[in-house]
């Protein structure tokens, strides 16, 4: 009863469709009892009766295809627990249908590093088919204490994609990544104690993976691309070879060259299981962003990855670097970025990229110059056969330039539906989902990004004020307190010359 009655509650945004509903009946049964009525009818009667009809037939479709819509929408919001605010939901009583993301595209994200949590962060809020395959090698660093006492893999980035898929990702963020300060546990971090114990209750590294997406209850899962152990060599373009990926932009900046070519070694390392089955299945293959050949790249070289992207149907999606990286991309446009991954993999392995419109505060950029990074170029004209679009993708986190996980995932799902739509599947459950919790995420995030430029305006508007209130007498005997300053630092120099001479 109580589940009813949510229907006629506020929140729910029912009751305006069910009594246009009920005026389209109304009108209806009027015209009805018109025509039972009246013994003869003129031509001005029979008109105000089909007008009538009409008026309540439509206003009935009209009820009915929004009260569905609302329903769907409730559906959605109903069952998604990824929700940050649900006090206005509470209509699991009615509807049971707990794994409507199950019904979501299946989308598989080739990477590592920040970039690939980025994109899975994101896109987990539309779709429980997720599939994270990452690498699981260190590349010759340095390894962890915690390491070296456990005799664990590097499962930094297999970690870091399970937090990233986590309903709790904050909690989980902070357990896998706390490290014991005193005891027999002392300098070993929970995440490598709980892989090696993963490890031995399976009897099977790869298992202990895979059980660990059911263990942790995480949106998707996580796959290591392969389980062989994998090292990165660069070539530079004057032929210096380079077995240390930390190594790899001192030696570039040293020896004032560029990456020519990168390669695994040993070069014949094997997918790991499950990794080419889960990239045929795909609806959909995003690529990047990250690291273009640390972290994007190499997975790509696995042997049979590259080649059963290239035989999917699916969608095939890179998602460009927002700046240049120091040592690895410098000065790379996003055609540069896109001919090092065909140059390494072929052709057929892009179908479209996704990069950002480089609309961002000219003082961030700065900080970046003088690190040696810049914006990367959107000279689109100079890579052939692959459709660009360009998105709104960044912000600003803790002062840097990052990929913004809601804006990426919003590309990425309008780009599906959008398929969805030339393939005349507009009906489709699927399409119907995906389109409509999209166009809600797309207006809360419209009104957020609004808020947060009000925000800043008003604070940037406070300290113009405060400038001009303070700026009166500085403006008025600005030159006059400049020559003092010069002078008082003329007189200091004096001073400590004639004590060097002393």
């Amino acid at each position: 009863m109580n589940g009813f009655m949510q229907w006629f509650a506020g929140s729910s945004k029912l009751k305006r469709w069910m009594l246009l509903i009920l005026i389209g009946v109304s009108l209806m049964c009027y015209g009805t009892a018109e025509i039972i009525v009246l013994k003869e009818m003129s031509f001005n009667e029979l008109a105000k009766i089909i007008v009538t009809f009409v008026i309540g037939v439509v206003a009935i479709v009209l009820g009915l295809v929004f009260i569905n819509k609302r329903t769907l929408e409730i559906l959605i919001e109903s069952t998604d627990d990824r929700m940050n605010d649900k006090k206005n939901v509470n209509l699991k009583s009615l509807i049971f249908n707990k794994k409507v993301y199950d019904q979501g595209p299946n989308i598989v994200v080739i990477g590592g590093g920040t970039g690939l949590n980025t994109v899975l962060s994101g896109l987990k809020k539309y779709t429980d088919n997720l599939t994270a395959i990452v690498t699981i090698s260190d590349y010759g660093e340095a390894i962890s204490e915690s390491r070296k006492e456990l005799q664990t893999k590097p499962l930094n980035d297999v970690r870091d994609s399970m937090i990233a898929l986590s309903n709790k990702d904050e909690q989980l963020n902070r357990l896998f990544n706390y490290k014991f300060s005193e005891g027999r546990l002392r300098n070993l971090t929970f995440s490598d104690i709980y892989f090696s114990a993963m490890k031995n209750i399976n009897n099977d590294f790869s298992k202990s993976i895979i059980k660990s997406n059911e263990v942790l209850n995480i949106v998707g899962k996580v796959i290591p691309v392969t389980l062989d152990d994998m090292n990165i060599t660069a070539e530079l373009d004057n032929g210096y070879v380079v077995t240390e990926k930390s190594k790899i932009p001192e030696m570039v900046y040293e020896k004032v060259t560029k990456i020519n070519r990168i390669y695994l070694n040993p070069t014949n390392c094997r997918p790991a299981p499950g990794v080419i089955e889960a990239i045929k299945e795909a609806d959909c293959i995003i690529i990047g962003p990250g690291s273009l050949y640390t972290n994007v790249i190499p997975n790509l070289l696995v042997n049979g990855v590259a080649k059963a992207i290239k035989e999917n149907t699916g969608l095939k999606v890179y998602i460009s670097n927002i700046m240049t990286e120091p040592g690895q991309t410098d000065e790379y446009s996003v055609s540069d970025h896109l001919n090092a991954i065909i140059e390494h993999c072929g052709k057929g392995i892009v179908d479209y990229c996704i990069y950002d419109t480089g609309e961002i505060v000219p003082e961030f950029i700065k900080r970046y110059n003088l690190e040696g990074q810049d914006l990367v170029i959107p000279d689109i004209d100079k890579a052939k056969g692959i459709t660009f679009l360009q998105r709104d993708l960044s912000m600003i986190s803790n002062e840097c330039i990052r990929h913004d996980p809601e804006l990426v995932a919003e590309s990425i799902i309008g780009l599906i539906c959008d398929d969805l739509k030339y393939q005349d599947k507009q009906n489709d459950p699927q399409y119907l989902m995906l389109n409509n919790k999209l166009k809600e995420d797309k207006r809360i995030n419209k009104i957020k990004r609004q808020m947060e430029k009000d925000r800043i305006k008003s604070r940037n508007d406070d300290k113009k004020e405060s400038n001009k209130r303070s700026s009166k007498f500085s403006s008025k005997y600005s030159e006059r307190i400049e020559s003092i300053k010069q002078s008082d630092e003329m007189i200091k120099l004096k001073e400590q010359k004639n004590e060097e001479r002393r």
